[in-house]
């Protein structure tokens, strides 16, 4: 048993540390191992995780665990990990970060003041943001003032310091809200969020997410859907959705065929944010995305999940993928409260507190 107040992260689906090539299902829920030093924050990868523990950060992957001294913050894809420091931000190739040291020259680095004065995280640096691929720095327009900032597989997300988010990239999925499947090569305004501010934003791999102030709801888009209807989950009491539907689904949209009945499923996309509701009017915190999945903690220290499943990144104790926003029963029936979820690709790191 966890020893009184005690704080620890908790992990659902794929383990980077534990998979070596063609990975299964998962265990879950397992202890993110933190030593005596603890763990304070975690950034997953599909293949490994970076953490920050007392001592700095670490990375973990099968079979390799080791730190990364002078560090403070990181942003790791399959390609590159990027890493902030007091001085520079510079990205490695992920050989050279997951080999026995960082040598030799990295494939981008970037000075920094010596005391910034944003005190923003990964991926805002000053004057632009980092991307975990080529090209590494992209500048901000003059009239953008982020301060925070999300990236999805082909999109990101800007929240403004008003509370207005802003949206770009990839668009054929309707994952940047503005109505249209179209690309948008610099941040817009979501408009049909005008009014409404955010407190926190999230991007996956092919939806997004938000949570508007005052911890009302959560306003995010993403579509899941079954037999031709976008899924309209229940998700906050001020929470939208748009993105790519059907659980795990992939690709364009497509009609059911006539052979293939009415209630055959196809892929649904909400392109417009879409109010949504939770169980109970229950307010939403924070939210995370995965690649295909979501998760939001109330204000209540619950765990909320949907979306694709096959690895038990949902908590439910299976590998079912779900339409609807459900509660993870196994966090409430160990009696714990969760202070912070982190989604990776096919994972869901929870950080959780005995009440």
């Amino acid at each position: 048993a966890m020893a009184a107040s005690a704080c620890l992260w908790l992990v659902f689906g794929f383990s980077p540390e534990e998979a070596a090539g063609e990975p299964g299902p998962g265990p879950g829920p397992w202890r993110l191992e933190a030593g005596p030093e603890g763990i304070s924050r975690v950034w997953p990868a599909w293949s490994y995780v970076v953490v920050e523990t007392g001592a700095g950060l670490e990375v973990r992957s099968a079979g390799l665990r080791r730190r990364l001294p002078g560090w403070a913050e990181a942003l790791p894809s399959e390609t590159h990990l990027v890493l902030r420091g007091a001085a520079a931000a510079v990205a490695w190739r992920r050989e050279a970060a997951l080999g026995a040291a960082l040598q030799g020259e990295p494939a981008w680095s970037r000075p920094l003041p010596p005391e910034p004065p944003w005190r923003r995280p990964l991926p805002l640096l000053p004057g632009g943001f980092a991307t975990p691929r080529p090209p590494f720095f992209t500048a901000l327009p003059a009239g953008v003032r982020a301060r925070r900032l999300v990236l999805g597989t082909e999109h990101a997300l800007a929240l403004g310091a008003a509370g207005e988010v802003f949206s770009w990239g990839g668009g054929r999925h309707g994952q940047l809200g503005h109505g249209q499947l179209e690309a948008e090569l610099q941040p817009r305004l979501v408009e049909a969020l005008a009014g409404v501010p955010m407190q926190a934003v999230a991007a996956g791999g092919w939806h997004s997410a938000s949570v508007s102030g005052e911890g009302q709801a959560g306003l995010g888009w993403a579509g899941l859907g079954r037999a031709g209807l976008p899924w309209v989950g229940r998700l906050g009491t001020l929470l939208a959705a748009h993105g790519l539907g059907g659980p795990g689904c992939v690709g364009v949209p497509r009609a059911p065929s006539a052979a293939a009945g009415a209630d055959a499923a196809f892929i649904s996309i909400q392109a417009f944010p879409a109010l949504l509701d939770l169980p109970q009017d229950l307010e939403v915190s924070m939210v995370s995305c995965g690649s295909r999945h979501t998760a939001v903690v109330t204000r209540g220290g619950e765990l909320y999940t949907w979306g694709w499943g096959k690895y038990g990144q949902l908590g439910h104790g299976n590998n079912a993928s779900c339409d609807q926003a459900r509660r993870v029963e196994h966090l409430v029936a160990e009696g714990l409260r969760v202070e912070e979820v982190v989604c990776g690709p096919w994972t869901t790191y929870v950080r959780v507190r005995e009440h």
